[in-house]
């Protein structure tokens, strides 16, 4: 049986079984400190509900609960039966039998509805019981687990939401003996989760696929790849393996990806693979080897999510990207082979560089589209995004586009629309320090600017012409701008 066991074990325990609890400030040793409690049903709780009677907010319909045994009869308002009873009442003979030895106990004052739902009630019992067809199963005759388990999921969907992962633990629980898998690898998903420099949202079923990446095992997530073999091995690197996720969501953090900026978690997979295979590595030092690698993994990396690299159907991507990645490794490059898998990954039909119809796409981005972020990291030489909470900042205030604002600046009416579509566009937009963007925000962007260092315009790429930066050539400014930023990407990524 794949799905339904603790259904029929609650509903078998309801009717034929019991449970025992304890009185309180009893001894555990006392026979007489348990009581037996019994699923009852309280027959004169009417489950019809009025026109003007509201849904209870429990969703129940009718009173269950689990009793003292003996406790069947009148109490409180209340008429409570012993539910397994029914089971005696196989015929519609026997249960009209039922219904008038049980009446005969109703105490007086019972008003003509209650009879009425004490009836109902106990019919409805003996329907479910004896009579509906209440229990749906289904023979699958394919042998393919996969399938099997997709089954599961789907059947489960109403209730408690299930993943793959969910049903692949128990089997990495059984072959794990020495640890207890569930609890390891739902502790380290928390600890990437929520215990490093910045929140993330990664998956069970990330962890787990990531294993078989770095294990160097099939990338497909299907269950016949977490054979008894397969997990052994598994375990065998998991403490590596921990190590090599943990530093490349660190890695990816510092960059400032974290579960509002990481497009793909699949995407970091290949950087964390050239961690493990480096032997561990974390790129967290100031050589000129980790900073140069920490560089172009963020280039790389932002551009691969950017062009979409790792939706849809990866599994193919993945096993390229790794055996490119292997095979550098193997012959004793340390350097991340950026371009090496570029180059594969066209031949797949995809692309993680930035060509020029590209750069044309990422400069129309706007703000508040989650890949803004990501191309404004691009423009600028830093590699610690995730350190210090850089904002989106709109170069030309955003408080300038009202009407009133661009009539006194002598804009024509017919070109607003147009200067809002703009204000919002990546050409208008830049990433400063916290305080910087504070500090900014009160001032006129002409004196603010004049303020800064030497070098800020040209890290920002704002025009030298300072004519630019009224509000009456905003069209001209952004023009300007994007022909900077596009410069810029071309020379990165080298488009023609």
């Amino acid at each position: 049986m794949l799905d339904g066991q603790q259904r029929l074990t609650a509903l078998n325990v309801g009717l034929r079984g019991f449970y025992e609890t304890k009185r309180p400030r009893a001894h555990w040793n006392n026979p007489g400190a348990w009581v037996k409690r019994r699923l009852y049903l309280d027959l004169l709780k009417d489950a019809r509900l009025g026109a003007d009677e509201a849904e209870p907010e429990d969703g129940m319909r009718y009173r269950f609960s689990f009793r003292a045994e003996g406790s069947d009869g009148a109490t409180g308002g209340a008429y409570w039966f012993w539910a397994g009873r029914i089971l005696e009442t196989r015929t519609n003979d026997d249960l009209e039998d039922l219904i008038e030895s049980e009446q005969g106990s109703l105490p007086e004052g019972v008003g003509t509805g209650q009879i009425r739902a004490f009836n109902r009630n106990l019919r409805r019992l003996h329907e479910v019981v004896w009579r509906d067809d209440v229990v749906w199963h289904h023979t699958e005759e394919d042998p393919d687990y996969d399938r099997v388990l997709d089954i599961f999921v789907r059947a489960n969907s109403g209730g408690t939401p299930l993943s793959k992962s969910d049903l692949l633990l128990s089997m990495v629980t059984a072959r794990w003996t020495e640890v207890n898998a569930r609890e390891e690898i739902f502790g380290f998903v928390d600890r990437i989760n929520g215990e490093l420099a910045r929140p993330n949202n990664f998956s069970k079923d990330f962890v787990l696929k990531t294993c078989l990446v770095l294990s160097d095992l099939p990338v497909q997530y299907r269950v016949q790849n977490f054979s008894d073999r397969n997990l052994g091995l598994i375990f065998e690197r998991w403490e590596g393996i921990k190590a090599a996720i943990e530093a490349g969501v660190n890695l990816a953090n510092r960059f400032g990806l974290d579960r509002d900026t990481l497009l793909s978690a699949n995407a970091l997979i290949p950087v964390i693979y050239y961690l493990h295979a480096r032997g561990g590595v974390a790129l967290r030092g100031t050589t000129a080897s980790d900073g140069k690698n920490a560089r172009e993994i963020r280039r790389w990396l932002t551009a691969a999510m950017l062009n979409n690299v790792f939706s849809g159907a990866s599994d193919n991507v993945l096993r390229e990207t790794r055996r490119v990645l292997r095979e550098r490794i193997e012959d004793g490059e340390t350097d991340f082979p950026a371009e090496a898998l570029d180059r594969r990954i066209a031949e797949l039909g995809r692309a993680t560089g930035l060509g020029d119809a590209m750069i044309d796409e990422v400069l129309s981005l706007s703000y508040g589209d989650r890949r803004a972020f990501l191309a404004l990291t691009l423009l600028y030489d830093r590699k610690d995004w995730g350190l210090s909470g850089f904002h989106q900042d709109h170069v030309i205030p955003r408080s300038l586009f009202t009407d009133d604002r661009l009539r006194e600046a002598g804009v024509p009416e017919d070109r607003w629309e147009r200067y809002k579509e703009l204000r919002d566009r990546l050409g208008n937009l830049e990433l400063l320090l916290p305080e910087e963007n504070v500090e900014k925000s009160a001032k006129d962007f002409a004196t603010w600017v004049a303020t800064r260092e030497v070098g800020f315009r040209n890290e920002h790429l704002i025009p030298e012409d300072d004519r630019l930066l009224s509000l009456a050539r905003f069209e001209e400014f952004v023009s300007a701008r994007e022909y900077l930023m596009r410069e810029r990407l071309r020379g990165m990524f080298g488009a023609d």
